[in-house]
């Protein structure tokens, strides 16, 4: 099994929400990236979503917007995140590592040289957001290289278009919690677990929920009913502007954990 599958499965033997966190590859600093992601795991994470910094991230809010601007005016691409997950791999074999972006950078690259390069690295998905299920052929090199893709399903997803998603899922589906970009704060928490619980019914994967997801009460209500949860924007915004690769690790350790003793207190 790959090991997002292998996580999952841990994770389900042991009664246990999954934690997800995401941040912007490059921000605070390129320094920081590696001793970034050590820290997530010591806090309880158990899959980093990485993200790809890109110049015009649709379906991000103001705070990874930014983060990915000031990421890219370091001169932050593919080559060097590659190297920081092949660096991340020398400890730490096991956390599974999701890049997160969007298509353009992967075609610039090639996605051929693009998934070979992250399958060398160490990187276990993807999920691009301007890839939905109707233009999955796009990212064929990606899956028969080894890559899960990770898709998308939102509240306004028909039912016969979410009967595809579930059936292409791999790894893990992931829910965005309500229509609109990511760091808003609009969550009507019976709509997301009635929908989760819709598509629960439909999905061989887990379904991991994101958008919206702030601390830990708001982890805590979701992992009640979700098979785990994905918090970025919260994340990225106590992140920024950290001195050091040090600061960064320690403010990313203090974030995490609480949101992890929440979730094992369910």
């Amino acid at each position: 099994m790959s090991r997002i599958d292998t996580r999952f499965a841990q994770l389900k033997s042991q009664g246990r929400t999954g934690l997800i966190p995401f941040f912007t590859a490059g921000d605070p600093s390129p320094d920081s990236v590696v001793p970034i992601m050590h820290a997530l795991v010591e806090a309880g994470a158990d899959l980093i979503e990485l993200g790809v910094p890109f110049s015009d991230p649709m379906a991000d809010g103001p705070v990874i917007q930014h983060a990915s601007e000031r990421a890219l005016a370091k001169g932050v691409g593919l080559r060097q995140i590659f190297a920081w997950v092949s660096e991340f791999r020398v400890r730490d074999a096991h956390t599974p590592v999701v890049l997160m972006g969007y298509m353009n950078p992967v075609e610039i690259h090639g996605a051929a040289l693009f998934a070979a390069e992250a399958v060398a690295a160490g990187v276990d998905g993807v999920l691009l957001v301007d890839c939905p299920i109707e233009e999955s052929a796009a990212a064929a090199p990606l899956r028969d290289a080894g890559l899960q893709q990770i898709f998308l399903a939102a509240p306004t997803t028909t039912d016969s278009r979410l009967a595809q998603v579930c059936a292409a899922a791999r790894g893990f589906l992931y829910y965005v919690s309500f229509a609109g970009i990511t760091g808003a704060d609009r969550l009507s928490m019976d709509t997301v677990r009635e929908r989760v619980a819709t598509i629960r019914k439909q999905a061989t994967t887990p379904v991991a929920v994101g958008f919206g997801v702030r601390d830990a009460a708001s982890a805590a209500a979701i992992g009640g009913f979700a098979d785990a949860v994905v918090i970025g924007s919260a994340l990225v915004e106590r992140l920024a502007g950290a001195a050091a690769a040090t600061e960064a690790a320690m403010r990313a350790r203090q974030f995490l954990a609480p949101i992890r003793t929440a979730l094992d207190t369910l």
